[in-house]
C-alpha cells in the first residue's frame, strides 16, 4: 500500500487491512509516525510510574515504547503484524543493549499469545481499525488482560482538521467500544509528534482499566 498522491505532499487516508499493507509501511522511508523515540504523552505515563508489571505494546512498529518500558526494567512483548517494523525493532534492542521481546503477530488474534499482561500501550493502532475489527480487537485484548490490568491508548481524533492520515476518532466511539468489562478512566486531548509536521496532529490519551 502506498500513500495516496496529495498536492500537499502529505499522506492520504491511511487504512492498510493485509499484512502486507502494513509491511510496506516500514519498508523505505519511515512511515510519519515512526518518530526514533517514544511519544511524549506515553512518555509522562512511564515517568508517573503508570506502567508496570508485564508490559504489552501492541501494533509495536519499530518498538520505541516496548523499549521505553524494558528501560524501566520492566519485561515487554512487542508485537506489530509488520515483519520489517519488527526486525527493526529487533535491532534496536539489539544496538541498545536492551532486554526486549518482540514477535509478527495479527492485533486480532492476541489470544493466541497465551500470555497476560498487567499494562497494554497503543500507540496509533485502535484508529486504524474498521468498525468490524473493534470487537475482535476488544476481544482479545480482554484474552490477554486480567481484572485491574491497564490499557492506554494514543489516537487520532476527530478534533483534526483535514483529510489526511488515519481516521479521526471520537470519545463516543472510544465509551461504546470499551462498555462492557472495561472501565474507561479518562479521555484526555493529547499532542501525536509526527515527521511531517512540527506542530503534531491532535489525539486522544486514553486510560482504560479492565474490570
Amino acid at each position: 500500500m502506498t500513500d495516496s498522491d496529495r498536492a500537499d505532499g502529505l499522506p492520504g487516508l491511511v487504512r492498510p487491512r493485509r499484512a502486507e499493507d502494513f509491511d510496506a509501511l516500514y519498508t523505505g522511508t519511515p512511515p510519519p509516525w515512526d518518530i526514533g523515540r517514544p511519544q511524549p504523552a506515553f512518555l509522562a505515563l512511564a515517568e508517573t510510574g503508570a506502567v508496570r508489571g508485564r508490559v504489552l505494546d501492541v501494533g509495536c512498529g519499530t518498538g520505541e515504547h516496548a523499549l521505553m518500558a524494558a528501560d524501566l526494567g520492566l519485561p515487554v512483548l512487542g508485537v506489530d503484524v509488520a515483519a520489517s517494523a519488527v526486525r527493526r525493532a529487533e535491532g534496536k534492542a539489539r544496538d541498545r543493549g536492551v532486554s526486549a521481546r518482540f514477535l509478527v503477530r495479527d492485533a486480532l488474534q492476541m489470544a493466541a499469545l497465551g500470555e497476560q499482561f498487567d499494562t497494554v500501550l497503543d500507540c496509533g493502532l485502535f484508529h486504524i481499525f474498521e468498525d468490524d475489527d473493534r470487537v475482535p480487537f476488544v476481544e482479545n485484548l480482554r484474552a490477554v488482560t486480567k481484572p485491574d490490568s491497564r490499557y492506554f491508548m494514543l489516537c487520532f481524533s476527530d478534533r483534526q482538521p483535514g483529510d489526511w492520515g488515519p481516521r479521526r476518532i471520537t470519545q463516543n466511539e472510544i465509551r461504546a467500544s470499551f462498555n462492557v468489562g472495561w472501565h474507561v478512566d479518562s479521555i484526555e486531548p493529547a499532542a501525536i509528534d509526527i515527521t511531517i509536521d512540527p506542530k503534531g496532529a491532535l489525539g486522544w490519551l486514553v486510560a482504560i482499566t479492565r474490570t
